[in-house]
Formats: structure tokens, C-alpha cells, sequence
């Protein structure tokens, strides 16, 4: 970087996958006063070839598999270009980099751009938030103070270091704490714990969909002993949920239940969670095996995190207070207290890259941030999700149904996947309307029973009619965020109405 003559505010893009050069880039760029432009590695290349002609960097990071596909890539950085391998004109092998004296820290000032972040899903316009010095050490002071990663800890990096909670929790506060990091590439959870158990994991950020494929390992292990042994470690599994009802104590939990927590490593103390809704039975199985399972609410335009539980005490039904400096209100309240929430504070970007029409309609005229979700306070302050406002649905009967709320109450049904939709959306009349109805895409049920059974403990208006069997992956985001607007697409693009199955 300091050879190509990049320093303060050149911006330099980062696509790569889980890894230490991720890291090592970013702290280079730092270095030299350049702005970080982390990019998603899922997101195909004419995607990536967009958002580079958006962010108009002077330097690309990236694997030699993954820039070798693009048009648009200006000068390249390459990891793990092979000798053989006949490089582009202006790009550089990662490994023929010289060792060099390093170079001289250009000083940034807290209102300067740190990195430039577009907010994830590859639909509608892209819109690239830029967020301060300032944003990331108000966010990380607020964290560190709640969650502090003491040098030998180990925080274990399996989400994409581009989306902004590994980017604080796997890269900025463990550096700042002196925690190690450890990354790895694949979410399969033999993998995931067999990287626990060998590296003695302390700290770990998981989507809920990795937290219930590892519920589903621990429980498939408890229901495999005998019933005597099942019957002492569920009497110790409630002994530790008595002794740590009001705070997580992980050295009492890890001598009472090691056996049970070995197939973690042992040293697990902390989970952080978010991004997607949380079933609060999903929380609770993980805190009463002494793992504290921090959920949190944040957004690519509020830096990472907006409200988190302190578990103090903890807390599976919220999405916790506001951090430290930021403050949250909630607009329009109808029915229930639900309105849209709002944001307002250090760790808010500055603006959306080169697009003022957007920022204005992203900002009230009072300098709140609109989030587009919806949600409730109740009377200790704890903020409560109920969905999107783009993904609300009005009943003929005038009742507001938020499909992320339907889904958990499916989480106990065995399949692979499973998301709630509007028929209408997925499939619009062309007549005249009709009664709106709810289904439930799924993929790899294979017990029927179980849905209907789900299905009939939700009042009558939350109900789905049918479910529509689906083989394919569900799109998602980097996060793990479900992409329901493609995944409409696709099921509108491949059958029919007709292909519900009506639900007794």
C-alpha cells in the first residue's frame, strides 16, 4: 500500500474469506490512513463488480479464486495466487510482498471515514454507509465495557469478518483487549467443535441458525446415554440454571457440567447472537448449560450494535438496552406499543456514499435514524422485535402479522429451513382480492404432524393454510439473513399456487 502511494482517505476493498490476511490488510489500511471497504465473498461478480465501481478503490484484496472472476477489479493485492499462475497487469502476489520497515502511522481524527460498508442484501440500489474513527471507538468503548476479551482468551471467528459483528467482536475488540483470534471457514458443527475443543474457545459470535445446529448435536448426544446418566446431568443442568439465575458464573458451570461442556472445548463463556430472531427456548438451552448467550440488535448504519443484554439478569425474550451513548425511540405506536424504532448517537454513519437522496430519506428531520423495523419497550426499557415493516402483512380482519414472529413459533419443527410468507406476495391475484393467507416455505420436513401441531398452538389469524416444499438452500445474506424477496422470486419463478399443501 505504501509502494502504490495509498494513504489518507484512498479507500482500499477487502474480498476474502475467514481469515488472518483479512485481519492483516485491515490493520494496514488503518496504518496508513485509508478507509476500509470490506465486501461480501458470497455476493456473485457481477455484484462485486458493481460495488467496486460504486466504492472506486485503489487497491483490492482478495483470493486469487475469487478476483481472477471479476471486471472490474483495479489494482489487486492476491492471496493464494499460485506461482504458476500468470497474474493481471497491476497485480501483486500476497507472498512476493518484500519485508519492509513499517511504515509511519498517518493519524486519523474521530470524525475521519474509517471504512465504507454497504448494508447487506443484493437487491434495489446499494447503498454504501461511511462510518467514523469515532462511530467504531464509541461502539467498542460501549462493548468492552460490558464484554470485556482479557488477554488468553480466545475468540473463535466463523462469521464472514465483512459483515460489522465480526468485524467488532472478531477483529477491532480482541485486538484492543489482546484476545487472540482464531478463524475458520466452514459452519459445519462437527467442525465448529472440534476447532473448540482443539483451541480452547473462550468467546464466539453465532447466527441463531448455527446456535440451533448445535443444540441439535447436544441433544442428539444427551438422548443417545443411558437413562440413569440423562437423568444426572439433567439434575445438574438445573442445579447450574439455579445457582446462575441472576448472573452467568462459567468457572462454577465448567466444573459442575464439564463433561457436557467438553464437547465445547470447555472454556466457552460467552456467546454473542443476533441478526435474525432468537426462539428465547434457543437462549435458554445454551444459558442453562452455563454458556451466557448475549443477544443483540444492530444494523450496518449504527456501526454493529444498537441495544444488547448485559445478563444482568439474563434475558432470552429481548433484544436488551440501548448501549452506552446511543439512545432509541419508537414512532407511530398503534396496537401493542409496536412502532417503527429509531436511532440516535456516536455509532450512527455519517451518510450513505455519494447519495444524498437517500440519506435524507434514511434520517428524520430530527436527525433520528429509521431503521425499518418494528418493535416494543416495555416497562424496564428492553427493546422487543416484532419484524420488518417492508415484511408486515394486514389480516382482512385488520390484525398486523410479522412473519419473523410466526417462524419461532416452528422452531422445534424438524427441517432444514422454514420461512412464512403472504401468498399474495409470493403469487399476486391478478383478479380481484381475495382473504390474504399465510404458508410456510419449507425445506427437508419430513414430519408433517409436527407443523400442524405447531401450527394450532398460534391464534387463528397467525395460522398458516399450507406449506410449500422447497429443495433448494434458502438465499441469505453473509449473516445468515434470509433474502425473502429472492427467495420469492425463486418460488414465483418455479410453481404455482397450486402448490400448497393445505393443513388440516
Amino acid at each position: 500500500m505504501q509502494g502504490r502511494g495509498i494513504g489518507p482517505d484512498a479507500r482500499v476493498a477487502i474480498l476474502m474469506t475467514n481469515q488472518s490476511r483479512w485481519l492483516v490488510a485491515a490493520a494496514a489500511a488503518f496504518r496508513v490512513g485509508a478507509v476500509v471497504v470490506p465486501l461480501d465473498y458470497k455476493l456473485s461478480p457481477p455484484e462485486v463488480d458493481t460495488l467496486l465501481g460504486l466504492a472506486r478503490p485503489a487497491l483490492l484484496v482478495t483470493e486469487f479464486g475469487l478476483g481472477r472472476r471479476l471486471e472490474a477489479a483495479p489494482g489487486v493485492l492476491a492471496v493464494d495466487c499460485p506461482a504458476s499462475a500468470d497474474p493481471a497487469e497491476g497485480w501483486t502476489r500476497w507472498e512476493d510482498v518484500p519485508d519492509a520497515a513499517m511504515p509511519a502511522l498517518v493519524p486519523r481524527e474521530r470524525g475521519d471515514i474509517a471504512t465504507l460498508v454497504y448494508s447487506s442484501g443484493t437487491g434495489g440500489t446499494p447503498k454504501g454507509c461511511l462510518l467514523s474513527h469515532g462511530a467504531y471507538l464509541a461502539q467498542l468503548e460501549a462493548l468492552v465495557e460490558l464484554y470485556p476479551m482479557l488477554p488468553g482468551e480466545r475468540f473463535f471467528s466463523i462469521l464472514p469478518t465483512n459483515h460489522a459483528i465480526d468485524f467488532m467482536c472478531g477483529f477491532l475488540a480482541p485486538f484492543a483487549c489482546g484476545a487472540t483470534v482464531v478463524h475458520q471457514r466452514t459452519l459445519r458443527p462437527e467442525f465448529l467443535r472440534a476447532s473448540m475443543q482443539r483451541y480452547a474457545i473462550t468467546h464466539l459470535a453465532a447466527v441463531p441458525m448455527i446456535l440451533e445446529s448445535l443444540k441439535t448435536a447436544v441433544e442428539e448426544k444427551l438422548d443417545a446415554l443411558p437413562g440413569w446418566q440423562r437423568t444426572a446431568i439433567d439434575g445438574l443442568v438445573g442445579l447450574n440454571a439455579t445457582l446462575t439465575e441472576r448472573r452467568p458464573r462459567p468457572e462454577l458451570s465448567q466444573r459442575l457440567l464439564a463433561p457436557l461442556l467438553a464437547g465445547f472445548g470447555g472454556h466457552l463463556k460467552l456467546v454473542f447472537t443476533g441478526g435474525a430472531f432468537v426462539r428465547p427456548e434457543l437462549a435458554d438451552f445454551f444459558y442453562r448449560l452455563g454458556i451466557g448467550v448475549v443477544i443483540g440488535y444492530g444494523l450496518t448504519e449504527a456501526c454493529t450494535v444498537i441495544t444488547v443484554n448485559d445478563l444482568k439478569p439474563f434475558r432470552a425474550d429481548s433484544v436488551g438496552l440501548p448501549v452506552r451513548g446511543t439512545e432509541i425511540r419508537v414512532v407511530g405506536a398503534g396496537a401493542g406499543g409496536v412502532g417503527e424504532v429509531q436511532v440516535r448517537g456516536p455509532t450512527v454513519m455519517s451518510c450513505y456514499d455519494a447519495a444524498p437522496e437517500l440519506t435524507a430519506a434514511a434520517f428524520t428531520d430530527d436527525g433520528w435514524l429509521r431503521t425499518g423495523d418494528l418493535g416494543w419497550r416495555d416497562a424496564s426499557g428492553h427493546l422487543h422485535l416484532v419484524g420488518r415493516q417492508k415484511n408486515m402483512i394486514v389480516t382482512a380482519g385488520g390484525k398486523n402479522i410479522y412473519p419473523e414472529d410466526i417462524e419461532g413459533a416452528f422452531g422445534e419443527v424438524p427441517c432444514d429451513e422454514l420461512a412464512v410468507f403472504a401468498a399474495d406476495y409470493v403469487w399476486p391475484r391478478t383478479g380481484g382480492l381475495g382473504d390474504e393467507e399465510l404458508v410456510a416455505v419449507v425445506r427437508g420436513v419430513t414430519d408433517l404432524h409436527a407443523v400442524q401441531s405447531a401450527n394450532r398452538k398460534l391464534p387463528d389469524f397467525k395460522r398458516v393454510a399450507g406449506i410449500v416444499r422447497w429443495d433448494g438452500e434458502f438465499p441469505r445474506t453473509a449473516s445468515m439473513k434470509l433474502q425473502r424477496g429472492t427467495l420469492a422470486e425463486q418460488l414465483r419463478a418455479a410453481v404455482g399456487r397450486d402448490a400448497i399443501e393445505r393443513l388440516a
